[in-house]
């Protein structure tokens, strides 16, 4: 009797097929005799929130079958496809990558579930399309909002994190081990030296220095918001990101999220008339008074923490032509932990609230002489939002996505930038934006009400 070939499942998308790719496929042939791999199509990659995708289904499969290690080739298409076809083509072992680990531990129940070690440190792979190379970044810090964006960046092609910064040497070993990165380090110029790109994600206080060493170094930057305190700063960031061909961008996730975008068209081709005021609310509460949003020699405190957010909204909607600002406050020990902004422009107002020691509703409103568009909280997380008239019936609801934490989306417009593609905006004009306003907030000149 001929002895049952033992068959191997294993999916993915297999963009820009590299060193990584063939290495996992080799050791997925390696555990059976007949290996089987699913290659996602576009429209399951869009699903799932997979965003930068270069190559048609075509191309991606053929690179597969090119690798020489595929017995058979399919197209994974839907959710709860897996279970399917570990069932049609009674597979006795399905493979992922470690980075997935236990993420799939359901269908163990169908058959071996086993996670293969991932290729670290792709980026001089030979079997790069050299067209369309992988952009190697590292993550400078390894606080909350890192760990998010290290989360993320799988989701986009086109990608890879390769190394983290940071000051402390035992946290850096551990984000590196836990994502899985090729390396770690403490010294600032090694860490820049092997990257194509960096993401800031350090205190407010340092992402001006930071920033511009990388610049200097020809490294593109990503920095988290806010990327400066001052006005001056990001111009003299973006002269230098000019003078050595370096793409910089400020973390602004909300900008490149679907439903943003959207109600942005609506707006700018006029479906609720003339806009004369945006109000928008971002707050959250911070219990540990030890965390550097309550430290002031860290520039803590709600306005510089969160307003960014609102701030963003406003520039967008209403430009920067601001005639005045007034800012009310609460404060604590040094900082505020609730501040209103109060914008007046020539035919509109606008009003930017945040909070991280009060909480209240984290909507936006955008009202104009037709209508006004209402987007629920969390609206920096903006997945669906309403526009609304004076007669109820026509009222229209909106949703798209939003996928993952939303970092997907500025990560993926940072990589089509340097890539030379077209950015949906001008990202200096709207930092230039929100740092004078963060300023003249710090300056306290303006400030009509501080109650401590």
């Amino acid at each position: 009797m001929e002895k049952k070939k033992r068959i191997v499942l294993t999916y993915g998308t297999f963009d820009l097929l590299h060193e990584g790719h063939a290495k996992l496929l080799k050791r997925a042939k390696g555990l059976g005799d007949f290996l089987i791999v699913g290659v996602t199509t576009p429209e399951y990659d869009r699903y799932r929130g997979k965003l930068n995708v270069v190559q048609s289904l075509e191309e991606r499969k053929a690179a597969v079958a090119q690798l020489g290690y595929a017995d058979m080739i399919i197209e994974e298409a839907v959710d709860g496809q897996k279970v399917h076809d570990i069932q049609k083509f009674g597979a006795d072992v399905i493979t992922f990558g470690s980075d997935w680990r236990g993420k799939f531990d359901y269908l163990k129940k169908y058959c071996e579930v086993v996670y293969l070690e991932r290729t670290k440190g792709i980026s001089s792979s030979s079997l790069r399309n050299s067209g369309n190379r992988i952009i190697s970044m590292g993550i400078a810090g390894n606080g909350r909002i890192a760990h998010r964006l290290a989360a993320e960046a799988y989701a986009v092609s086109g990608l890879e994190i390769t190394s983290v910064f940071g000051r402390n040497e035992e946290h850096c070993r551990e984000f590196a081990k836990k994502y899985e990165l090729s390396s770690w380090k403490t010294n600032y110029d090694d860490f820049l030296e092997p990257l194509d790109a960096v993401y800031i994600a350090l205190p407010h206080h340092l992402h001006v220095d930071f920033t511009q060493h990388a610049l200097e170094r020809g490294k593109h930057v990503l920095c988290e918001k806010p990327m400066t305190l001052h006005r001056e700063d990001v111009n003299m960031l973006y002269d230098i990101a000019t003078k050595n061909n370096c793409v910089l961008m400020e973390a602004f996730k909300t900008l490149w999220t679907p439903s943003f975008q959207r109600v942005i068209s609506m707006v700018r081709e006029g479906e609720i008339g003339t806009v004369h005021s945006v109000d928008a609310a971002f707050t959250k509460l911070v219990t540990d008074r030890t965390d550097r949003v309550y430290d002031p020699n860290q520039a803590g405190g709600a306005f510089t923490e969160l307003a960014s957010y609102p701030l963003l909204a406003i520039s967008r909607i209403l430009g920067e032509d601001v005639k005045s600002v007034e800012f009310h406050s609460f404060m604590q020990d040094g900082v505020d932990i609730y501040t209103r902004a109060n914008m007046r422009y020539e035919h509109a107002i606008a009003s930017a609230t945040v909070g991280i020691g009060v909480k209240r509703e984290g909507d936006m409103v955008i009202a104009g002489t037709k209508g006004y568009i209402y987007v629920p909280a969390p609206w920096w997380k903006i997945d669906c939002f309403e526009l609304r008239r004076e007669d109820v019936r026509q009222n229209q609801r909106y949703v798209t996505p939003f996928e993952g934490d939303g970092l997907r989306y500025e990560l993926a417009e940072f990589v089509r930038t340097i890539k030379g593609g077209y950015s949906v905006c001008n990202p200096q004009t709207d930092s230039t934006f929100i740092a004078e306003i963060i300023e003249q907030f710090r300056s306290r000149d303006t400030i009509k009400d501080m109650f401590d």
